[in-house]
Parts: structure tokens; sequence; C-alpha cells
């Protein structure tokens, strides 16, 4: 059964501008549900949107996978009065309903896992055409006309004894490519429900809900980490490696300063079996010359979801998040420093970024903040 995920994005949003692309804990809304998307049983991922940069940031972010496709839909299908499927029918009728079973995920729904989706699509294999996601809520609901709609305020009843109601959260809807022929619609007649955490029932339409869905996400993230021997590092460049800054010469060629100490300090946490990684935004030439004589063979440059391209990492070495140190300065290291075993950052890293790591470095970036940090992991590499 060939499964594919569909991801609608539209370049204008009404509430928040600029929201799909907007950082969510560092990173763009929209990949929170596409790097879960990449790593759960769909076959294919499509990124459907009018947005020229978001097709173009795909293409070039996501080469380590070849699950993620991005299509450029109509103006008509992208209108403030376009429903979702004449989004979805126009793009299946590109492809030429090319599946068995279809999968719409929501970009605005960040909390959405791979679990949820891999749910959803196993309810496809039982005697189900459709399948959603819905949030048990156990809020009192009443009318406009002061009635009670699900229970009774005279018998008032204790949340834990109250079953209340199942809301649906928009976040995941799977159908068979039958259903969707034959209703026109993301659901078909038999449809079966799948349970998220109440968090995700959160909307993302004012600056309030933004600051609160990602404050949820930092707290789900950090709650998840687990301690175990640290096997891996990753680091960021500047910022860390370098104190932030880059000169220009005259003719416009630019240099960095690297700290000796710090690469002969990862130099003596290899001989303890540890691997080390960089992973840095910037595509310098620079950078790759300076990790070619330190002799760290595996360099990630011009890197923009980091957290992926990091699930991914971590798959291909059969490890544990929770194996995992990293290394970093900036808003676009946050979920990494929110995710793994063990966060580092410089002491004079940005402050949204001290405040969320696991340890805040005496020394700055550039002037042996790594060099502490290797000391650090290994003395407590230690108690394993």
């Amino acid at each position: 059964m060939k499964k594919i995920g569909f991801i609608p994005l539209r370049k204008n949003s009404k509430g928040i501008p600029n929201k799909n692309k907007r950082k969510m804990v560092g990173r763009p809304l929209f990949t929170w549900v596409l790097g879960e998307a990449i790593f759960s049983n769909l076959d294919e991922v499509f990124i459907y949107t009018d947005d020229q940069g978001i097709i173009d940031f795909i293409n070039k972010e996501y080469h380590w996978t070849n699950k993620v496709k991005a299509l450029l839909r109509s103006s008509e299908s992208a209108t403030d009065t376009a429903t979702t499927e004449t989004a979805m029918l126009e793009f299946c009728d590109k492809i030429d309903y090319n599946f068995d079973a279809f999968c719409l995920l929501q970009a605005t729904s960040p909390f959405t896992t791979r679990g949820d989706i891999n749910t959803c699509l196993e309810k496809l294999t039982e005697d189900y055409d459709s399948a959603l996601t819905v949030v048990n809520t156990h809020r009192f609901l009443w009318n406009t006309e002061g009635e009670a709609l699900n229970y009774n305020p005279k018998n008032r009843p204790r949340r834990q004894d109250f079953e209340g109601l199942l809301v649906e959260n928009g976040a995941v809807y799977a159908v068979t490519k039958q259903a969707l022929q034959a209703n026109k619609n993301r659901l078909g007649d038999k449809i079966a429900i799948v349970k998220m955490d109440e968090d995700s029932l959160l909307e993302i339409d004012s600056e309030s809900d933004w600051i609160a869905v990602e404050q949820l996400l930092i707290n789900r993230q950090q709650c998840a980490k687990k301690s175990a021997e640290i096997t891996h590092v990753v680091l960021d460049v500047d910022g860390v490696f370098t104190d932030g800054t880059i000169t220009y010469t005259k003719d416009g060629e630019h240099t960095k300063g690297f700290d000796m100490r710090d690469g002969m300090g990862l130099e003596i946490l290899r001989q303890f079996n540890v691997k080390v990684m960089i992973m840095t935004s910037e595509n310098s030439e620079l950078v790759a010359r300076r990790m070619e004589k330190l002799k760290i063979e595996n360099v990630y440059l011009g890197v923009k979801d980091k957290y992926s391209l990091l699930q991914n990492i971590i798959i291909e070495e059969n490890i544990s998040i929770s194996n995992v140190a990293y290394l970093g300065d900036d808003v676009n290291d946050l979920t990494n420093i929110c995710s793994v075993g063990w966060s580092l950052v410089p002491n004079n890293a940005t402050d949204v970024v001290k405040a969320n790591a696991d340890v805040v470095l005496s020394k700055n970036s550039g002037a042996g903040a790594i060099r502490e940090a290797c000391q650090f992991i290994m003395t407590y590499n230690k108690r394993f």
C-alpha cells in the first residue's frame, strides 16, 4: 500500500504574518510536522504551496532523504476562501491519484508525532476507510441560550469522573484513495478516531497562542531527556568555535578565528571513542578547511532544519538522542538544545539559548568553551 503525506501551505497568513515560515523553537513552524512525517511510515511527503521560497527551501534542505517533494499549487487553491479539499483534489489530479492512502497533515499542528501519523495509517488497514485525530476535552460546554450541552449543572461531575467530549484537533486525517475519490472529502464513511494529547488542541491564531505553544514544545522536548552515555557530540560553528564575528579584508574576503585549545579538546574526546560532528547553517569553505585540519569527517554545512537532520543521524548511527551532546549558541540551535542528552552553550550565547541549556559554560565562544565542554563530557562519561 503506497502511503503519501500532504502538507498544504499558503504564502499569506491573516493572524500571524508568515506564520508557516516563522521560527518555532528555532525551526520554521511547518518543519515540525514535516520532520515527523519524514520519519513516519509514509512513503512520500508532499509540500503543496504557492510560496516559491518554501519550495526552494525544501529542495535545498532535505537532500538527505528521497521522501520529501515540493509542488507549486495554483493561486485559485490558495485564496482565503478556497477550502483544503480544493487543494487536495487539485493535487490528486496532478499526480493522477498515484497512492493507496492519503494523509492530510496540518503545518500549524507542531505537536503531531510520527506515532500519531502511523496510528492513523494503521486504522486504514482495519475496517475503516478514514481516520482523524481528536482530543478528549473535559471542558463544560454551553450554548448561547444558557443551556449546558454536555453535563448537568445541578449535578456537576468531578473532572476525574467526567468523560468529556472528543474534539477534532485538525492535526492528522488519513483516507483511502477509494473514499477520497468517492466523497471528494478528507473523510470517508467509516471513520476511526485517534486520540492526541490535550496540548494539541491549541490553535496558533495570535501572538499569545504562539508563545504558549512554543513553551509547551520546549517543555515536551526537555521532559523526554534521559541520562545515557555520551557517544556523539554535535557542534555548531559560528558562536561556538568562533566568537561569532567575521573580519572582512579590503578585497571582500573574510576570516574567522579559531581557538587551538578547542581543537585539542576534541582530539582528546575522540580518543575516548566519542564521535565528533559539525552542523552549521553556514556553507563556508573556511569552516570546511578548518574541520579537515581537525580531521573531523562528519561535517554538515548549510543546514537550516538542524533537528530533522539530527534525527536522521540518530537513525543512521543507531543511537538514542540521549547519547548526543550538543553545543550551540543561537535560536536555530534551540530545538536540539532542548532535546539532546546534554546541551552545553558558551557563556556569551544568546539569552534564550542559555535559559534552556543544561549547562552554561564559564568560557566564551572562541575562547575555550569547547575545551571546557569536552572536559565536562569526559567527566560525565566516567559514570558509565
